[in-house]
């Protein structure tokens, strides 16, 4: 168009530098009203394009840790089951002595303890998830609440050394039952994780009106680039050991979402010489959220 109509210019005008600088001007004008307007919409598809391929992986992303805690949890819920069904079938079909029995007892017992625990953890998780939990705010002895949960440990899991340097008489305000998962699903993850022929060490003390809790293994510890993923949902640690290891990726997801709700702060660090190191630290007072 700035051709045609420089051409139906008559050079003999007086006028014809002024109107050629014109149509000029207006070519350099809507060029850069087109370049502006070609460079936006580009940017708003490539915007759209990160956007939805970000959404897309996440997607992709929650499907495959959805699929892989769906195959844990079969495989955690058939395992106790399966045992305690076999431990029971043995001592109905066959006559065993008083030390066979209660040894079988004791397996069955654990296997339930494990059940219950996987149980807790699935309808907690749904629970906060969907808001329907109500905290509740009541003062509780966290030295006998941990003291409690190192003992059902030790029934647990004779096998494995459970050190214990717990202060007494140590008192917050918060949920018992929320507190009580928060230091179960710690000690457990310890044990899963941490070398079998080393103890798991679990330490309560109160310094300057807050309340430190921590728990101790000596395994092969947690990569630096893994600390901050830990605490997600369905998170593991992909390395063989953690592949080994019985778990849904509910526990520490639990511990954090449980402390978070007490005003309180849950970190890992190394352990020293090996191992990983769960800090919590709890004010000695609690406001109920």
């Amino acid at each position: 168009m700035t051709k045609y109509e420089i051409e139906q210019l008559q050079q003999t005008d007086n006028n014809y530098t002024a109107k050629y600088k014109e149509i000029t001007d207006l070519e350099k004008r809507k060029t850069a009203q087109y370049l502006g307007e070609g460079i936006t919409f580009f940017l708003l598809i490539v915007a759209g394009a990160i956007f939805v391929f970000r959404a897309v992986r996440r997607e992709l992303k929650t499907s495959r840790e959805q699929q892989n805690f769906m195959i844990a949890i079969t495989h955690e819920l058939k395992t106790p089951i399966s045992v305690a069904r076999l431990n029971l079938e043995t001592m109905q079909k066959r006559k065993l002595d008083e030390t066979q029995q209660q040894r079988l007892i004791q397996n069955t017992l654990e296997e339930t303890n494990r059940l219950n625990a996987l149980c807790n953890n699935m309808l907690l998780s749904s629970q906060i998830e969907a808001g329907g939990y109500r905290l509740t705010n009541e003062e509780t002895n966290i030295s006998e609440l941990v003291d409690k949960c190192v003992q059902d440990f030790k029934t647990r899991y004779p096998q494995q050394k459970i050190e214990a340097e717990i202060i007494p008489d140590i008192f917050i305000n918060g949920d018992r039952l929320l507190l009580q998962i928060l230091v179960n699903n710690l000690i457990e993850n310890a044990i899963k994780y941490g070398a079998k022929d080393q103890p798991v060490t679990v330490l309560l003390r109160e310094e300057n009106e807050k309340i430190i809790l921590q728990v101790k293994d000596l395994g092969k510890g947690i990569a630096a680039e893994e600390k901050d993923k830990i605490f997600n949902k369905f998170y593991r640690v992909g390395n063989s050991a953690t592949k080994a290891a019985k778990g849904t990726g509910l526990g520490l997801y639990l511990a954090k979402k449980i402390s978070t709700q007490h005003n309180a702060n849950i970190s890992v660090t190394d352990n020293h010489p090996t191992g990983a190191n769960f800090t919590v630290t709890l004010h000695s007072s609690v406001e109920q959220n």
